[in-house]
């Protein structure tokens, strides 16, 4: 857990392409905060490119925010062609739970094709576990789970790395449980946030194949910066402006003194 600066520094040296197919409310949000940690985004659903276009990529990040049959299409043309160059898939279950509809293409989503990290609050991440969860659109609905259990038996079922976020962010690999306590309050006023999460993440899993580590280090840098952020912000309209900018000046030594993260057991 020393090498998380490290893992930044190598975003930024190497700054990997990320395929986005991602919803369309937040889609600016996700390429500006890959951009602004060092990667390259990009932002491709039409099933006429998105092979050639992951076949340049160096990880994917599909989210079922604003879904419909024929993103969900897209998405798992993108996901076969990323397992045949062996590139990360990051799957954001955003909304699982909401809906009927959301559930069984989630379902579909995690059948089709191999997927290295599934992110997701609470509620969705309890839906995806087959919970009979019904979550407040993409809010997280109060879960009276156990969630680090819940991370390391969902991990070990998809054989995939879990991610739950919220005020305490748990990953877990299936064997190792990994906490982080980073972040701030402001962070759950601004929309987009969660989504740029699974970007973040994808951009660091694009350099390690540690993918839990690789997970938990990239929400330690992104939640350090919005601690930054909030400490100079009026509210969540400059707290965003602010965020990226503290992103683009993260240091060794913020990172090193403002991390919160623990290996659980």
């Amino acid at each position: 857990m020393e090498k998380i600066f490290e893992r930044l520094e190598k975003v930024r040296r190497n700054s990997p392409l990320i395929h986005h197919i991602t919803n369309y409310v937040t889609v600016n949000d996700c390429a500006d905060i890959t951009k602004n940690f060092g990667a390259s985004p990009v932002m491709a659903d039409a099933k006429e490119e998105v092979q050639e276009m992951v076949s340049l990529a160096d990880a994917l990040v599909l989210n079922i925010g604003t879904l419909s049959t024929e993103i969900v299409e897209s998405m798992k043309l993108a996901g076969f062609a990323a397992n045949k160059k062996g590139i990360p898939v990051i799957l954001d279950v955003c909304g699982a739970g909401a809906t009927t509809f959301r559930n069984e293409k989630c379902k579909e989503l995690l059948s089709s094709f191999s997927i290295e990290v599934v992110k997701g609050n609470i509620s969705e991440i309890a839906t995806i576990a087959g919970f009979n969860i019904k979550t407040k659109g993409v809010d997280a609905s109060e879960v009276e789970v156990d969630k680090y259990n819940l991370a390391k038996k969902l991990a070990q079922d998809l054989e995939a790395v879990v991610v739950i976020t919220g005020a305490e962010d748990v990953v877990s690999n299936g064997q190792d449980i990994y906490s982080i306590k980073n972040g701030t309050n402001i962070m759950g006023r601004v929309v987009g946030t969660g989504c740029m999460a699974a970007s973040v993440i994808a951009t660091f899993c694009a350099i390690d194949s540690d993918y839990a580590m690789a997970a938990a280090s990239a929400l330690v840098c992104y939640e350090i910066a919005g601690e930054n952020a909030e400490k100079t912000s009026d509210g969540p309209g400059t707290f965003k402006t602010g965020l990226f900018d503290k992103i683009s000046s993260l240091s060794e030594i913020s990172v090193n003194k403002m991390k919160k993260i623990e290996k659980i057991g």
